[in-house]
Parts: C-alpha cells; structure tokens; sequence
C-alpha cells in the first residue's frame, strides 16, 4: 500500500513541479500549438481504449479461459456459469465504485461535466477505479456499452497531460475534449462522428476553433488503431436501394415512431433506476441483484448480454422471423434495464443502437405485410432504425447520421438517415424532455430559459406604484411616506401622471438639516430628473437586469415610451428573481436524464 500512495502522490505532484519548469514555455499551449496537443491527445485516447479492450480479454481469458466478443464468451458457458458470472461481476464493480467514491477530490468524476462546466480537471484515481468497474460490468456479461469507459479514459489521459504542461483553464477544457472524440472514434471508427459527438454535445458549438481540434484528434486516433489493430468496419451492411418520393415515406414514419419509442426507453431505465434504489441495499449489492436477473436471462438467452454487437450485425445481413425480433428486443430492454437500473457503470449509446436496429426491423417487417408495394430491403430499415433511435436518444441528429454513416459506409443511407433522423429529434424533444446525456438537457434548458427571460415583458410584473406625489404637493407629505413606507425613493408626477423624477430620502434629510423650515417648499423644488432609470413596460427581463444589476435599489419605476411618459408604477426586484427561478424550476422538474 505504501507503494501506491507514493506512486500517486508522485502523480499528482507532476502537474506542480511541470509549471515550475515550463514557466518560460507558454507557448506550449496556445492556439497553433493545441493542433498539436490534439494529435497526441488523439494517439493517448487510441492507446486508452485499445488497453481497455486488452483488460476485456485479459478477463475473460482469466475467468472463463476463451476470449473474444462478449455475447459470443457467453454463449459458450455452461447454464450455472452464465447465472453466476454477472452476479459476481457486478459484486466486484460495485465495490469498485465505493472504493472510486473516496478519491473525488472535489473534481468531476465525468468528463461532460468537467468539459462544459468544470475547468478540465479530472480525478484520476476515480476515474480509473471506474474505468476498472465498467470493466468488470461489461466482460461479465452486463448488457451496457463499452464505449462509456473508453472515451473516459481517452478524456482524462487529455487532462493529465493538459495539467502536465500547464494548460490554461479553456485550453485545458479543450484537450479533455479532444482526448473525448480521440475515444469515440477509437471505439467505433468513426472519427467525424466523434468529433461532432463532443461538439454537438459537450460543448454545443461548431466554431471552427474548436471542432478543428476535434477532428484532428479523432482523426489520428482511427488512425492510430487502424495503424496497430487493423480496425475494421463496424458494421457491414449489403448493397442497399436508392429511394424516392414515394419509397421515403415509410423511413418518415420509421422517423416519427423512433421519436414516440426513444424517450420512453430512457425513461424505462431510469424508472429502472429508481426501482434498484428504493431497495435500500448498497451499491455492490444493487449491482449483485441487477447481475442475479440478468444472469436468469442469460441462461435462455445469452445474445442479450454485451452492448448488442454481433446481434446488430446478424439483423444487418439476415432475415429474422418477427417473433425472433420482438422477443429478442424485449428481453434486450430486460437485460439493460437490469444491469443500468443496478448503477453499472458503462454507456448506454451502443445499447440504444441495438434497440434502434431490433425497432426498424421489426417496422420492416410490418410495412412488407401491410404495404408491401412500399417497402423496401428490410436491412435499410434496421440501419434507419439505428440512427433515427440514436438521435432520438441523444438528442445529437447530426452527429447520429454521420455515426451510422462511418459505420456501415454506406453512402446510400445518408439521406434517409438524415430525413427520419431529424424527424425523430424533433419528436422526441416534443414528447418528452429526456436525453441520455445531462449535458444535453441542461444546455437545452438554458436556451429555453434565456428565450423566455426574452420574451417575458416588465409589463407582467408591474404594480401599483403607493409613494407618489404631484410635483405641488408640500414636501411635508413626502417626507411622511418615508416613515409610512420602507421606502428610499418617492415618485414625482404632474397634474397629468407625467413622471418627472424622485425624491430621494437623502435629500430631504439634508434638506431638514440646513434648512428647517419646509413648510412651503413643494416635490418640484427638491425632486432629481435622472436620479432614477425608469424601465419601460414592453422591455424584456434580459434587458431589465442590466439596469436593476446597477442600480442598488429593490424597486425601478415603469413609465410609457415617449416625451411625456406617463407613470403607470413599479416592478421589484424580487417579482424579477421570483420569476427567474420559477422558470427555471419548472425546466429543472420537467426533465428526466440517465447517468452513467
């Protein structure tokens, strides 16, 4: 144990004693260099996500002597091998992930947080204990991705070696990034792809600035695994038909249906999810329970295990029979549900394809019954299904069209994917408020709030304005609404309810000092013109924050446009902030998320 803390506490004394060093090597990562930092992060996330497949196989090979895809390991068990193996998978995983919730640090312990939010500090042990766990859900059979760990590993070797070389805090940011596509497109040869899945969304911009970057990671990380692991395409798919006006009708609807499915599906695991935590049990016994249900699944079915890989494959290249895909896809959702309800950790990406193949497959197969005239190869729908699913549930269209795309390279599916995809996005979206990724939501509600701090008017929070006096008035009665009212300021109109100006507490109080006698002074003599900023009814929230942010007072007068504006009372502070939060309250409450 004594080793290890001195292995770690060298660790994480590397970043400080670096900066000592580089003090004079800024240049290290500024803009033109990062382009550079981008090809290393992209070789760091290759290197991660092939070790990760190695540690898959170095278990396998440990426990059940064979190696190769998971759904095929697990076939080849005997039926008490395939109950157990989960069960003691997801007993080690979640011992692994108590042990990982020591070593926080205070730092995001997943990189989406850390990149859009945080300032690109990653904890490493955490995320390598996790890394560990994910390991040991996804080899003993759990049906979760693999990609989730892989592309966490790809971003935190990116953090180590931004805080190596002293990386500012939006440089840092960005190199975690670029060691995240580095990992998706490692995982899945994909490397446009993978860079739109960061800056679609992780960081929810397309500036060229920073998806440069991005691509370049992603780029030399296919590379690089092509290069040393002779990456082959994901899936292939045979010789697909062109389709028209008429023939795109069905993938529309193929769209819409995938949008109705999807949100559903999250909302399945993470009622799942909630089911697991009502038991009360600890986190290594949830995930021990979740094994012990999947394992029962197992012993009938064991292609339901693993991310889905072999199963997508077959359904790409051979005729089901319905029944063998309704009943496949229903004990899929079973089997996911158990092993992300438990709190494995993993990703749910590659699990969401599945369904999405399994659900176009089977929307092929009706369409031939129903419609025969219109339909198509089915293969066309089951890899439509995989990407309309896939935007559905990420909520990331162009990045989903182009993921199938690099999967399958198959140029014929581009348009349809992108027509059922965008469909699917929308619909999604107009059904329900859930994603796969938190990231996504809050980006979304942060949009939705500022368009309706916009478009809320100060006109909906006006009220009666009870301090205001005509410019005649004595200011013997002004100076009685300040012991009647915890106010600082009095309104002062004409004859006409023409706003003229305050009169400030202050004022009078000095004016009572010097002069005493104010019996026949009136609210005209003493009033200010420009003492005050007065807001206008049809202003929006956004533009009123500024002026109440500078104005040190609870409340501002309303007043019409115009030469002669006329007072029509007062907006308080507060009723802004009142709102605010309400509407950002009712975005909180309205969406759903799966973490992992």
């Amino acid at each position: 144990m004594g080793v290890f803390r001195r292995f770690w506490a060298g660790l994480a004394a590397l970043p400080v004693a670096s900066q000592r060093r580089l003090q004079g090597y800024r240049w290290l990562s500024q803009q033109p260099a990062m382009l550079v930092w981008a090809m290393v992060a992209g070789v760091l996330g290759a290197l991660a996500t092939m070790a990760f497949y190695e540690g898959i196989h170095l278990f396998q090979r440990t426990f059940f002597g064979q190696q190769g895809a998971v759904e095929d390991v697990i076939h080849a068990l005997p039926w008490w091998a395939r109950l157990l193996a989960p069960v003691f998978g997801g007993l080690v995983a979640g011992i692994l992930l108590v042990w990982a919730g020591r070593y926080g640090n205070n730092k995001p312990s997943d990189y989406m947080e850390s990149v859009a939010i945080g300032d690109g500090q990653l904890s490493v042990r955490e995320g390598l204990l996790r890394s560990v766990s994910s390991l040991f859900s996804v080899a003993s059979g759990g049906s979760i991705g693999r990609e989730g760990a892989m592309v966490h590993l790809g971003a935190m070797g990116a953090s180590i070696l931004g805080r190596l070389f002293s990386f500012n805090r939006s440089r840092l940011r960005l190199i975690v990034a670029c060691g995240a596509a580095a990992g998706v497109a490692a995982a899945y040869g994909a490397p446009i792809a993978g860079a739109l899945f960061v800056a679609e969304i992780v960081l929810g911009t397309m500036a060229i600035q920073t998806v440069g970057p991005l691509l370049i990671a992603a780029g030399v990380s296919s590379l690089t695994v092509s290069t040393l692991a002779d990456h082959q395409v994901s899936y292939m798919v045979p010789d697909l038909p062109m389709v028209d006006a008429v023939t795109v009708l069905p993938l529309l609807l193929l769209g819409v249906l995938s949008g109705v499915a999807a949100p559903y599906f999250l909302k399945g695991l993470d009622f799942s999810r909630s089911l697991f935590k009502r038991t009360g049990l600890a986190l290594p016994l949830r995930l021990a329970l979740g094994g012990a249900l999947l394992g029962v699944l197992l012993v009938f079915l064991p292609s339901v295990s693993g991310n889905g890989y072999s199963v997508v494959s077959s359904l790409l290249n051979t005729p089901w029979p319905w029944y063998a895909v309704l009943f496949i896809i229903l004990f899929k959702l079973l089997a996911t549900a158990f092993t992300v309800g438990s709190g494995a950790v993993g990703g749910v990406f590659t699990p969401t394809i599945f369904v999405g193949a399994a659900f176009g497959t089977l929307f092929g197969q009706v369409l031939a019954w129903v419609a025969p005239s219109l339909a198509l190869s089915p293969y066309l729908y089951t890899a439509v299904g995989m990407g309309a699913f896939l935007s559905a549930g990420t909520g990331a269209p162009l990045m989903a069209v182009l993921m199938i795309f690099e999967m399958t390279h198959s140029f014929t599916l581009v348009l349809p994917l992108m027509l059922a995809s965008v469909l699917a996005y929308f619909v999604a979206r107009a059904i329900a408020e859930v994603a796969i990724y938190e990231v996504t939501l809050t980006r979304e509600r942060d949009v939705l709030l500022r368009n309706r701090l916009r478009n809320t008017l100060l006109g909906d929070l006006v009220k009666p304005a009870v301090t205001v006096v005509s410019t005649p008035t004595p200011v013997s009665v002004a100076l009685q609404m300040f012991n009647d009212y915890p106010v600082r300021y009095v309104y002062v109109v004409d004859e006409d309810s023409v706003f003229q100006g305050v009169i400030a507490q202050q004022d009078l109080t000095s004016l009572l000092r010097n002069q005493g006698d104010i019996s026949e002074t009136t609210a005209g003599d003493v009033l200010r013109l420009d003492f005050v900023k007065p807001v206008h009814p049809d202003m929006s929230l956004d533009e009123a924050q500024e002026i109440f942010v500078n104005f040190s007072g609870e409340r501002l007068p309303v007043v019409t446009r115009g030469d002669q504006p006329k007072l029509l009372g007062v907006v308080y502070k507060s009723s802004v902030l009142e709102t605010y939060f309400a509407m950002k309250r009712s975005l909180d409450s309205g969406g759903d998320s799966i973490y992992f």
